[in-house]
């Protein structure tokens, strides 16, 4: 345990703590309780909770003992942030939210054995509290110039801020105690946005309990150039594979940027520092291998989604490129991956449309008369296998599990097509 703190600052996960002399030894003497927190403000937990989870994980193997907190109250509030108000959500629906990210975080942690993980519920204490006693026993130890001087408060002050969400932090402060007296929690960690919530926890219990205790924070992650790192085309970088496909997730850490992929393998696997220099010494002599990327890429969507899924993922990528048999892969995994890249509905009669019709479709070809065009100069694809014929028409065979049909122009203009019968 004694190179733990030093390890984790190694691998970039460590942005602010407390007092590192003291969080250092309060490690080494171990093992700490220590907990994370979830709040249910959309059905699916992020890339951002996963440098969480990532970290939660490399202190339980190092001998501490998790508790994954699942916001069920503060969901129901709303942390401030910068844009903004929050749009606040019904109380069924952050309820449902709730058990969803419940059954995710738990998927990935050990609940069983010395340090056993357990998952609980704010909303359990929180909504057994009335408001005079919160109000006397929290409210009283958080002075308004103290909460004023925030930085989010501050940047909301003119444009507007409720007393809803300016109170955020007294729940927040108000688990962090909670947990602190049931189950000897001592430290809590999250975001280096959450630096604020996290560091007046750690006063509420001094102030109250006369309790020690200590918080750090993880560096919010970047891109190259400074920018929030996290945003797919389609929106937030989703760790349910409802809403991200393990293959979107696989293909967005694959195009990691050479300047940045080093960082994320640090942060976001499990690699040894030995495999990771391996892994720069390779980016820097064989760029055009993107073996860091690989890497990066195949390990995250395993311990996300599995390794199955990253076989498939895999296996979609090498596919829809033409470098092995669309037909190899199923259904759901062929869907997604064309619904990442273009997928267009074809309502089809009793005849099937021309093969020109489906480049079209597909945005292959801007129009017909270069569908022909591409045809005749060889560079027009169906399913991996060059149309030779300008007026050829689809057929039942050409729909891969009975619909779906995968156009390209070239080696790297694709579209997928969905074909309804009418």
């Amino acid at each position: 345990m004694s190179d733990l703190f030093d390890e984790l600052k190694l691998r970039g996960l460590v942005a602010q703590t407390t007092d590192e002399a003291a969080l250092r030894a309060h490690l080494e003497a171990g093992p700490v309780n220590f907990y994370v927190g979830f709040d249910p403000t959309a059905p699916s937990i992020h890339h951002g909770h996963l440098v969480q989870i990532i970290l939660a994980k490399r202190l339980q193997d190092a001998g501490h003992n998790p508790i994954l907190l699942v916001g069920g109250a503060t969901g129901l509030i709303g942390d401030p942030r910068q844009s903004g108000e929050r749009v606040m959500n019904e109380a069924d629906t952050v309820a449902e939210w709730t058990e969803k990210i419940r059954s995710q975080v738990s998927r990935f942690l050990d609940f069983e054995g010395p340090h056993a993980a357990r998952v609980v519920n704010n909303y359990d204490w929180a909504s057994q509290t009335s408001v005079i006693d919160f109000l006397r026993d929290v409210g009283k130890h958080f002075p308004v110039n103290r909460m004023l001087a925030r930085e989010v408060v501050k940047s909301r002050l003119e444009s507007g801020i409720s007393f809803t969400e300016f109170s955020y932090v007294l729940l927040q402060s108000s688990d962090f105690r909670h947990l602190f007296r049931e189950y000897g929690v001592t430290l809590q960690t999250g975001g280096n946005d959450q630096w604020g919530n996290l560091s007046a926890g750690v006063e509420l219990i001094r102030r109250s309990d006369g309790g020690r205790a200590h918080a750090m924070s993880t560096p919010l992650i970047t891109k190259a150039d400074g920018s929030k790192f996290g945003k797919s085309e389609g929106g937030a970088i989703w760790l349910d594979p409802e809403m991200l496909s393990p293959y979107s997730l696989h293909q967005f850490f694959l195009n990691a940027e050479d300047e940045k992929v080093i960082e994320y393998l640090r942060v976001f696997t499990f690699r040894s520092d030995e495999q990771i220099a391996e892994l720069e010494h390779s980016l820097r002599s064989e760029p055009w291998r993107r073996a860091a990327q690989h890497a990066l890429a195949d390990d995250v969507t395993t311990f996300v989604h599995g390794q199955e899924e990253t076989r498939k993922a895999i296996a979609a990528a090498e596919a829809v490129f033409g470098r092995s048999d669309l037909a190899e892969l199923d259904a759901r995994t062929l869907r997604s991956v064309l619904s990442d890249i273009s997928l267009t509905e074809v309502t089809a009669g009793e005849e099937l449309p021309l093969v020109v019709d489906i480049l079209e479709a597909s945005g292959v070809v801007a129009s017909k008369s270069a569908g022909r065009r591409a045809v005749n100069e060889g560079g027009a694809y169906l399913n991996n296998t060059k149309v030779t014929d300008p007026d050829a028409r689809l057929t039942d065979e050409d729909l891969l599990h009975g619909s779906y049909v995968v156009a390209r122009r070239g080696k790297k203009t694709i579209g997928g097509v969905e074909v309804r019968r009418g």
